[in-house]
């Protein structure tokens, strides 16, 4: 931008200096040429006298003496006149140029190149200019996504035979909760790279969200498949360990998940695995399936900005249908993007109403976290048979939206039919 106003600056400073500078010299040519005339009319005057005395002197109206007297006089009156800086008795006095006309050209330089910056040139984006250079400002999380899903289809419609982009389609069809087109997506990879474990995986995963989050026999069966063909494919392993999680397996979980850790890949988040890893632990130990009893669960404030507190409480309506052995499943997914969730919890009904804590030592793996995300989902299972999966019987309430960073309350306020 700085360039820009130099290079403007530079340009009407030229254009003033071919207005002034030709008025200038103009001055000072019309002074020299004024000097130059009275110069040349004393010199026409000196001849004429000189001329008349020389006449007189011939008619011998003058003698030689006063020839010599007047015109040494001439000569004397003839070098004062061309010390004189000026004759006001002369008529061909020039008159001087005004400035006028110079300066109404200047304003008329500057006004024109003004008015056609402003019509022409690029006068709304430097008087208005863009908060930041993204191609997505404006967009919400959704339209990028259907903005990204829109892309990819371009691409593979311009490339058909190119298998990683039909790849990258198909994980974009599931983060857009498109799971048909995504299973279709992996299927058209097969075709083109035959079957692998890799492919398997994922394509169960888009199934598995779209029946709800449940295995169902044709998802097992490709999980199986996929299995045989590589035990450790991550992915698959993945989505066997969140469901075990789910159903309170945790032993399952555990192994899957210890599993991916083993293989020495390189293409998974190995932190994210430890810390669910650690979680799954800590519930299959927790006799009492109660929250730790520490600071950071008591309190309601969040201990940071990727924190979500969350009090749970249970409406009067349906208190009745509460026993102690019941246990509470707390879990926060993203409301944008595929369902997975990005961080869960359970605690016993006995100790409800109680304040829980979700961040990222809470995650369940995977490669996004609760800190990676600005808005989420809560959702709470009142369980009778100690599965996350609602059942006849079970209790369940939810939070819409909640911003990552604050606190809620959510009430178990409905009862599953």
């Amino acid at each position: 931008m700085t360039t820009f106003w130099i290079f403007i600056a530079l340009v009407v400073l030229i254009g003033l200096i071919m207005i002034w500078v030709p008025h200038f010299r103009q001055q000072q040519l019309l002074q020299a040429e004024e000097a130059g005339v009275r110069r040349q009319t004393n010199l026409e005057l000196y001849g004429e006298r000189i001329a008349i005395l020389e006449k007189e002197l011939q008619d011998e109206l003058l003698d030689k003496a006063e020839f010599e007297a007047l015109k040494k006089e001439l000569e004397i009156n003839l070098l004062q006149d061309m010390k004189q800086e000026g004759d006001d008795s002369l008529d061909v006095a020039i008159k001087p140029k005004s400035a006028l006309w110079p300066a109404f050209m200047t304003v008329c330089l500057l006004a024109i190149s003004g008015y056609f910056y402003h019509q022409l040139g690029a006068y709304n984006e430097l008087a208005n200019p863009p908060q930041a250079n993204n191609p997505h400002q404006g967009m919400d999380p959704a339209q990028i996504m259907s903005q990204r899903v829109q892309m990819m289809e371009a691409k593979v419609q311009a490339q058909p035979e190119d298998s990683q982009a039909w790849f990258s389609l198909g994980h974009a069809y599931i983060s857009a909760n498109q799971y048909d087109k995504a299973a279709a997506a992996f299927d058209k990879v097969m075709a083109l790279v035959g079957t692998h474990a890799e492919l398997l995986g994922p394509k169960a995963t888009a199934l598995y969200y779209k029946a709800g989050q449940q295995i169902t026999p044709d998802i097992q069966a490709i999980i199986d498949q996929s299995l045989a063909l590589d035990p450790q494919d991550p992915s698959t392993l993945l989505l066997v360990g969140m469901d075990a999680f789910f159903t309170a397996d945790y032993t399952k979980a555990i192994d899957a998940w210890q599993m991916i850790l083993d293989s020495d890949r390189n293409d998974v988040d190995r932190t994210a695995l430890m810390n669910a890893i650690e979680s799954a632990k800590i519930r299959m130990g927790d006799s009492t399936n109660t929250m730790p009893n520490d600071a950071n669960h008591k309190s309601i404030a969040p201990a940071n900005a990727n924190t979500l507190a969350i009090e749970v409480t249970i409406s009067d309506a349906l208190a009745d249908k509460v026993s102690d052995t019941d246990v509470v499943f707390i879990f926060a997914r993203a409301t944008q993007g595929p369902k997975v969730p990005l961080a869960a919890t359970k605690i016993s009904a006995a100790n409800l109403p109680a304040t829980i804590t979700l961040d990222d030592s809470t995650s369940m793996g995977g490669d996004i976290k609760l800190s990676s995300v600005k808005e989420v989902e809560v959702i709470a299972v009142l369980s009778k048979n100690g599965s996350v999966k609602p059942q006849t019987g079970d209790l369940k309430g939810s939070i819409d939206a909640i911003a990552v960073g604050a606190n809620a309350k959510l009430t178990l306020d409905t009862l599953v039919q």
